[in-house]
């Protein structure tokens, strides 16, 4: 079983971080807060700038992610980069759910294969079903 505490700036608690990328934030968040799991918000990178992970240089909170919801344009091939080298460098066992429009999923099928494809930004609902799979691969 691997650790489950990940320290950071806002709190030294135990906690499953999900990391949403993209949007302001991620809708619901306190629910999965309120089950105790840490959600840390990436906006990607800025306008003319390379994110980081693009650059070889990793990524501390996508690293510990126990789950990421991923809601970057597809439509940009930067974000689609990015998602990509999520599918290389991330643990088999974490969760990525990706929000993708309907013709996104299909223009991206192959980028998609093995994700889970929300065509809505996850609500309440949706973010438990997540907080289940994290919660069942952490204790496998």
């Amino acid at each position: 079983m691997r650790p489950k505490e990940v320290t950071d700036v806002h709190s030294a608690r135990q906690s499953h971080p999900f990391r949403p990328t993209g949007g302001d934030s991620l809708p619901d968040a306190d629910f999965l807060e309120r089950l105790g799991h840490d959600v840390l918000v990436c906006h990607g990178p800025p306008a003319k700038t390379l994110c980081p992970i693009l650059k070889g240089e990793g990524c501390p909170v996508v690293e510990a992610a126990h789950g990421i919801v991923f809601q970057l344009d597809l439509d940009r091939p930067q974000h689609r980069a990015i998602l990509a080298r999520y599918k290389e460098v991330i643990r088999d066992d974490v969760p990525i759910w990706v929000v993708a429009r309907p013709e996104q999923a299909t223009a991206h099928s192959q980028l998609l294969a093995g994700l889970k494809i929300l065509s809505h930004s996850p609500v309440a609902g949706d973010l438990d079903g997540l907080a289940a799979e994290v919660e069942a691969a952490d204790n496998a």
